[in-house]
Protein backbone atom coordinates (compact mmCIF):
# COMPACT_ATOMS: atom_id res chain seq x y z
CA UNK A 1 0.00 0.00 0.00
CA UNK A 2 1.93 3.58 -0.55
CA UNK A 3 1.52 6.53 1.21
CA UNK A 4 -1.12 8.04 -0.56
CA UNK A 5 -3.70 5.42 -0.16
CA UNK A 6 -2.13 4.16 3.32
CA UNK A 7 -3.22 7.59 4.57
CA UNK A 8 -6.63 8.03 2.98
CA UNK A 9 -7.26 4.23 4.34
CA UNK A 10 -6.27 5.25 7.85
CA UNK A 11 -7.85 8.60 8.02
CA UNK A 12 -11.42 6.87 7.39
CA UNK A 13 -10.92 4.19 9.97
CA UNK A 14 -10.36 7.04 12.26
CA UNK A 15 -12.99 8.79 11.53
CA UNK A 16 -15.62 5.87 10.86
CA UNK A 17 -14.83 4.15 14.14
CA UNK A 18 -13.86 7.54 16.24
CA UNK A 19 -10.41 6.34 16.46
CA UNK A 20 -10.70 2.55 17.59
CA UNK A 21 -9.72 1.04 14.51
CA UNK A 22 -6.72 2.96 14.17
CA UNK A 23 -5.59 2.49 18.01
CA UNK A 24 -5.99 -1.37 16.79
CA UNK A 25 -4.33 -0.85 13.44
CA UNK A 26 -1.68 0.92 15.11
CA UNK A 27 -1.19 0.05 18.80
CA UNK A 28 -0.94 1.48 22.22
CA UNK A 29 0.36 4.78 22.38
CA UNK A 30 -0.90 5.68 19.03
CA UNK A 31 2.57 6.43 17.12
CA UNK A 32 3.04 3.25 14.78
CA UNK A 33 6.24 3.18 12.89
CA UNK A 34 6.10 7.11 12.66
CA UNK A 35 9.81 8.45 13.76
CA UNK A 36 11.06 12.23 13.29
CA UNK A 37 14.20 12.52 12.77
CA UNK A 38 15.88 15.91 13.74
CA UNK A 39 14.61 18.49 11.34
CA UNK A 40 17.00 20.22 8.09
CA UNK A 41 19.26 21.70 9.94
CA UNK A 42 18.86 20.36 13.75
CA UNK A 43 21.63 17.95 14.18
CA UNK A 44 24.46 17.58 16.63
CA UNK A 45 26.75 17.62 13.58
CA UNK A 46 25.47 20.14 11.77
CA UNK A 47 25.08 23.98 12.95
CA UNK A 48 22.42 23.64 14.87
CA UNK A 49 22.03 21.37 17.77
CA UNK A 50 18.48 21.09 18.77
CA UNK A 51 19.53 19.50 22.30
CA UNK A 52 20.72 22.87 23.12
CA UNK A 53 17.66 25.27 23.50
CA UNK A 54 14.16 25.12 24.51
CA UNK A 55 11.97 27.78 23.10
CA UNK A 56 9.43 29.83 24.89
CA UNK A 57 7.39 32.71 23.43
CA UNK A 58 6.61 36.06 25.25
CA UNK A 59 3.68 38.82 24.73
CA UNK A 60 3.26 41.72 26.02
CA UNK A 61 -0.36 42.12 25.45
CA UNK A 62 0.09 46.03 26.79
CA UNK A 63 2.00 46.51 24.61
CA UNK A 64 0.19 45.39 21.22
CA UNK A 65 -1.40 48.06 19.70
CA UNK A 66 -3.28 45.73 17.01
CA UNK A 67 -1.69 46.76 13.72
CA UNK A 68 -1.51 43.28 11.61
CA UNK A 69 1.86 43.21 11.20
CA UNK A 70 2.67 40.18 12.60
CA UNK A 71 -0.34 38.52 11.25
CA UNK A 72 0.69 39.42 7.72
CA UNK A 73 4.58 38.59 8.24
CA UNK A 74 2.93 35.23 9.15
CA UNK A 75 1.07 34.94 6.38
CA UNK A 76 3.87 35.75 4.16
CA UNK A 77 6.70 33.51 5.73
CA UNK A 78 5.07 30.62 5.85
CA UNK A 79 2.37 30.80 2.86
CA UNK A 80 -0.76 30.38 5.36
CA UNK A 81 -3.80 29.66 2.53
CA UNK A 82 -6.83 32.21 2.78
CA UNK A 83 -8.98 32.40 5.62
CA UNK A 84 -7.02 30.80 7.87
CA UNK A 85 -4.17 32.13 10.51
CA UNK A 86 -1.24 30.58 12.03
CA UNK A 87 -1.74 33.45 14.80
CA UNK A 88 -4.00 36.27 15.25
CA UNK A 89 -5.13 39.48 17.83
CA UNK A 90 -8.20 39.35 19.43
CA UNK A 91 -9.89 43.39 20.88
CA UNK A 92 -11.09 42.96 23.93
CA UNK A 93 -13.39 45.56 24.79
CA UNK A 94 -15.20 46.00 28.65
CA UNK A 95 -17.67 47.78 29.20
CA UNK A 96 -18.43 50.08 32.68
CA UNK A 97 -20.57 47.00 33.93
CA UNK A 98 -17.64 44.48 33.40
CA UNK A 99 -19.26 43.11 30.18
CA UNK A 100 -16.42 41.83 27.25
CA UNK A 101 -17.11 41.81 23.61
CA UNK A 102 -14.60 40.05 22.02
CA UNK A 103 -13.71 40.57 18.04
CA UNK A 104 -10.86 39.64 15.64
CA UNK A 105 -11.86 40.77 11.89
CA UNK A 106 -10.19 39.01 9.23
CA UNK A 107 -8.20 37.75 12.82
CA UNK A 108 -6.77 40.88 13.22
CA UNK A 109 -4.81 41.23 9.84
CA UNK A 110 -5.23 44.72 8.43
CA UNK A 111 -5.98 46.17 11.69
CA UNK A 112 -9.03 47.07 13.95
CA UNK A 113 -11.69 49.83 12.58
CA UNK A 114 -12.78 51.67 15.81
CA UNK A 115 -15.98 50.22 16.88
CA UNK A 116 -19.23 52.16 17.21
CA UNK A 117 -21.39 51.13 20.41
CA UNK A 118 -23.51 52.73 22.72
CA UNK A 119 -22.05 50.92 25.32
CA UNK A 120 -19.56 53.00 27.61
CA UNK A 121 -16.21 51.33 27.48
CA UNK A 122 -14.02 51.44 30.61
CA UNK A 123 -10.92 49.82 29.14
CA UNK A 124 -9.67 47.85 25.81
CA UNK A 125 -6.88 46.15 24.73
CA UNK A 126 -5.75 43.98 22.08
CA UNK A 127 -4.28 40.32 22.45
CA UNK A 128 -2.40 38.10 20.07
CA UNK A 129 -2.98 34.70 20.10
CA UNK A 130 -0.95 31.37 19.05
CA UNK A 131 -0.12 28.02 19.19
CA UNK A 132 0.99 27.70 22.96
CA UNK A 133 3.72 24.84 22.25
CA UNK A 134 2.62 22.89 25.61
CA UNK A 135 4.88 20.90 26.97
CA UNK A 136 2.20 18.65 28.20
CA UNK A 137 0.46 18.88 24.64
CA UNK A 138 -3.67 17.71 24.23
CA UNK A 139 -2.71 17.44 20.39
CA UNK A 140 0.18 15.31 20.42
CA UNK A 141 -1.21 12.57 23.04
CA UNK A 142 -4.67 12.02 20.66
CA UNK A 143 -2.72 11.83 17.62
CA UNK A 144 -3.13 8.38 16.78
CA UNK A 145 -0.58 7.90 13.94
CA UNK A 146 2.15 10.10 15.68
CA UNK A 147 2.25 13.11 13.12
CA UNK A 148 1.80 15.56 16.27
CA UNK A 149 5.41 15.57 18.11
CA UNK A 150 7.43 18.01 20.40
CA UNK A 151 11.40 18.40 19.56
CA UNK A 152 13.87 18.29 21.76
CA UNK A 153 13.86 22.05 22.00
CA UNK A 154 10.34 22.52 22.96
CA UNK A 155 8.58 23.13 19.70
CA UNK A 156 5.30 21.37 18.77
CA UNK A 157 5.27 20.39 15.28
CA UNK A 158 3.18 18.40 12.64
CA UNK A 159 5.05 16.02 10.42
CA UNK A 160 2.93 16.14 7.00
CA UNK A 161 4.08 12.77 5.81
CA UNK A 162 2.26 11.33 8.80
CA UNK A 163 -0.71 12.97 9.19
CA UNK A 164 -3.84 11.55 8.13
CA UNK A 165 -5.72 14.69 8.70
CA UNK A 166 -8.55 13.02 11.12
CA UNK A 167 -9.21 16.35 12.95
CA UNK A 168 -8.35 14.73 15.99
CA UNK A 169 -5.57 17.18 17.00
CA UNK A 170 -7.46 19.88 16.05
CA UNK A 171 -10.66 19.18 18.41
CA UNK A 172 -8.69 18.19 21.16
CA UNK A 173 -6.68 21.54 21.01
CA UNK A 174 -8.42 23.80 23.88
CA UNK A 175 -6.51 26.95 22.82
CA UNK A 176 -8.21 26.25 18.99
CA UNK A 177 -4.96 27.10 17.36
CA UNK A 178 -5.15 24.17 14.73
CA UNK A 179 -6.50 24.38 11.51
CA UNK A 180 -6.79 21.34 8.44
CA UNK A 181 -5.19 22.93 5.48
CA UNK A 182 -7.52 22.95 2.86
CA UNK A 183 -4.11 22.77 0.13
CA UNK A 184 -2.43 19.71 1.82
CA UNK A 185 -5.31 18.52 3.85
CA UNK A 186 -2.98 17.70 6.82
CA UNK A 187 -3.04 19.17 10.27
CA UNK A 188 -1.47 22.89 10.40
CA UNK A 189 -0.53 25.38 12.76
CA UNK A 190 2.03 27.56 14.16
CA UNK A 191 5.40 26.22 14.49
CA UNK A 192 7.60 29.21 15.90
CA UNK A 193 8.75 29.55 12.18
CA UNK A 194 10.98 26.52 13.10
CA UNK A 195 12.86 26.92 10.17
CA UNK A 196 14.02 30.18 10.81
CA UNK A 197 14.99 28.86 14.32
CA UNK A 198 17.56 26.41 13.16
CA UNK A 199 19.23 28.93 11.10
CA UNK A 200 19.04 31.17 14.28
CA UNK A 201 16.87 33.18 13.45
CA UNK A 202 13.38 34.67 14.84
CA UNK A 203 10.22 33.96 14.15
CA UNK A 204 8.56 35.99 11.33
CA UNK A 205 6.25 37.61 13.52
CA UNK A 206 8.84 38.88 16.41
CA UNK A 207 10.71 40.60 13.86
CA UNK A 208 7.34 42.28 12.35
CA UNK A 209 6.21 43.95 15.59
CA UNK A 210 7.06 47.64 15.34
CA UNK A 211 6.73 47.87 19.26
CA UNK A 212 8.65 44.60 20.53
CA UNK A 213 5.23 42.91 21.60
CA UNK A 214 6.33 39.75 20.49
CA UNK A 215 9.42 37.97 21.89
CA UNK A 216 11.49 34.45 22.01
CA UNK A 217 13.27 33.30 24.65
CA UNK A 218 15.79 30.37 24.73
CA UNK A 219 15.42 29.25 28.45
CA UNK A 220 18.74 27.04 28.03
CA UNK A 221 20.71 30.06 27.35
CA UNK A 222 21.10 32.08 30.75
CA UNK A 223 21.88 34.98 29.31
CA UNK A 224 19.10 35.58 27.50
CA UNK A 225 17.15 38.48 28.38
CA UNK A 226 13.39 37.47 27.13
CA UNK A 227 14.14 34.21 29.64
CA UNK A 228 14.87 36.40 32.07
CA UNK A 229 11.82 38.40 31.74
CA UNK A 230 9.84 35.32 31.78
CA UNK A 231 11.41 33.76 35.17
CA UNK A 232 11.53 37.12 37.25
CA UNK A 233 8.34 38.70 35.55
CA UNK A 234 4.51 37.98 36.78
CA UNK A 235 3.72 36.61 33.49
CA UNK A 236 0.71 34.15 33.08
CA UNK A 237 -0.14 31.59 30.58
CA UNK A 238 -4.10 31.14 29.40
CA UNK A 239 -6.21 28.77 30.92
CA UNK A 240 -3.86 27.39 33.27
CA UNK A 241 -6.36 24.87 34.85
CA UNK A 242 -6.10 22.66 32.29
CA UNK A 243 -2.61 21.61 33.30
CA UNK A 244 -1.29 21.80 29.56
CA UNK A 245 2.06 23.35 30.39
CA UNK A 246 1.96 26.58 27.59
CA UNK A 247 5.05 27.74 26.52
CA UNK A 248 3.77 31.24 25.14
CA UNK A 249 3.86 33.83 28.64
CA UNK A 250 2.17 36.58 28.72
CA UNK A 251 2.58 40.00 30.28
CA UNK A 252 0.02 42.36 31.83
CA UNK A 253 -2.84 39.51 30.61
CA UNK A 254 -6.26 40.79 31.46
CA UNK A 255 -8.60 38.22 33.71
CA UNK A 256 -11.63 38.21 30.75
CA UNK A 257 -8.73 36.80 28.50
CA UNK A 258 -9.33 32.77 27.88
Amino acid sequence: MDNVSRREFIRKAAVASGGCAVFLLLGPGGTGNASHPAPEGASPLGDYDWEQHRYAYLIDAQKCIGCGMCVKACKAENKVPDDNFRTWIERYEISEDGEAEVDSPNGGLNGFEENVTHVKIAKAFFVPKMCNHCAAAPCVQVCPVGATYRTKDGVVLVDPKHCVGCGYCIQACPYAVRFLNPETHTADKCTLCYHRLTKGLKPACVGACPVGARQLADMKDQFDPVRKRIITERVAVLQPELLTEPQCFYLALDKEVR
